[in-house]
């Protein structure tokens, strides 16, 4: 914003107006030259001093809409990590479940495995445990 008030004052003192010079007539006498040039003069000088205000209030404007449009553009790139960061969040989670199901997948492949091994094993001794019986009964 300093820098914006800088830049308008440099140009405020730059800034000089062009105002065509009145030529008189000749019918005019020198006394009635005299006033109308003053006024003129006073004129010139309210009108100088008028455009440059106008100069200094369109620059503060301008101004004041470049530090609006500074504080929005900062505005969005907050709301634009915010989201970053809850999508990052998200995804996160999303990978812990996916990883907790393929862990269990795992555990699953596990006892599957130790329910063959053991179905093995049963089998094994439930053909003894016949066996055993058989020969207990034919005695």
């Amino acid at each position: 914003f300093q820098k914006a008030q800088r830049l308008a004052a440099e140009r405020e003192t730059a800034y000089t107006p062009f105002v065509p010079q009145a030529v008189p007539s000749s019918s005019y006498t020198a006394g009635e030259v005299d006033t109308r040039s003053d006024e003129s003069a006073e004129q010139r000088g309210l009108l100088v001093q008028s455009r440059r205000q106008e100069v200094l209030l369109l620059d503060n404007e301008i101004a004041f809409n470049e530090a609006i449009i500074e504080e929005r553009d900062q505005g969005i790139q907050e709301i634009q990590q915010q989201i970053v960061r809850y999508d990052c969040s998200d995804l996160l989670g999303h990978v812990k479940k996916n990883s907790k199901s393929i862990n269990a997948a795992d555990d699953i492949g596990t006892h599957i495995e130790n329910s063959r091994a053991a179905t093995v094993q049963a089998k094994s001794h439930l053909v003894k445990a016949a066996k055993t019986q058989r020969s207990n009964s034919s005695l």
